[in-house]
């Protein structure tokens, strides 16, 4: 049973770790192999599986959509025609809902966050070790799936809202706007301190919770498949099981990967119409 145990650790461990170039102690560079690796490259390290999925995945998006530009018609659409302008239309109903003011900015916008981050989460209904066995077999010695469920990702992607609102809370309130907002309420001025520290947290929360909810619904998921995955090693009974508990999650999992993606994309409309809008 110790053993089984230890198999079944490094298994996830495995499954867990990403492929990280940096700096080793010695002061060369290359690919961590082992966690202690990772630990000793530090902060200015780099996932590459999480980059170069991300990346490839963005592309792809802006493939499919410019694809489905150049060959949209006025006559009976196809497929991918479809799909694009029903996903166009539901942007432009989640924005018209959700932020009052006018920027041309703010649909597209909202549609890159909403389908990049679906299809990054879609890279969760893969099984879990088609890609990383593959890339084991290449010399590769991890490699993880999900650029969601690396932190990294998604506090890059929450950051990069937050610039955006920082931004615009500057621009359309002016400095001294955006100060007063934050350092003038709840409470009366002379409390000024106070209205700080709390509309400061609340301020630096926004971008935290977006990068954390992302991150924490993902892993979780990826976690399940795996421990599922652990099942198929067991005898022919606990593997059809397995199996059925496997596409049970998936079919569930679709659901959570597409409400991840809609929930970040409408807090970050939230936030920049916030971030357009006087509050007195």
């Amino acid at each position: 049973m110790s053993g089984e145990a230890h198999t079944s650790g490094e298994y996830i461990k495995h499954h867990l770790q990403n492929l990280v170039f940096g700096q080793h102690s010695d002061g060369t560079w290359g690919v961590a192999h082992s966690a202690a690796e990772v630990k000793e490259m530090g902060f200015w390290s780099i996932n590459l599986d999480s980059m170069a999925i991300a990346i490839g995945l963005g592309l792809l998006l802006m493939f499919l959509f410019r694809l489905a530009a150049k060959q949209a018609t006025t006559g009976v659409p196809g497929g991918l025609q479809n799909f694009v302008e029903w996903v166009v239309e539901f942007i432009d109903g989640s924005v018209r809902g959700s932020f009052s003011h006018q920027n041309a900015m703010v649909a597209p916008l909202a549609l890159t966050v909403f389908m990049w981050v679906f299809l990054m989460n879609f890279m969760d209904l893969l099984p879990v070790d088609w890609i990383p066995h593959t890339a084991g077999a290449l010399g590769v010695p991890f490699f993880k799936v999900v650029p969601s469920t690396d932190p990294n990702v998604t506090f890059g992607m929450s950051l990069t809202i937050f610039a955006l609102v920082l931004f615009y809370s500057t621009k359309m309130k002016g400095p001294g706007g955006f100060f007063a907002e934050l350092a003038f309420q709840p409470f009366p001025k002379f409390l000024f301190p106070v209205n700080l520290l709390l509309e400061g947290v609340g301020l630096i929360a926004k971008p935290i919770s977006l990068s954390l909810r992302l991150f924490g619904n993902m892993y979780a998921g990826e976690m399940i498949f795996i421990l599922i995955a652990l099942m198929f090693g067991g005898n022919i009974l606990l593997g059809v099981f397995g199996g059925v508990l496997q596409w049970a999650w998936a079919v569930f999992h679709i659901l959570i990967i597409t409400l991840q993606a809609f929930i970040f994309m409408t807090l970050t409309i939230v936030y920049l119409d916030m971030a357009h809008s006087e509050h007195h």
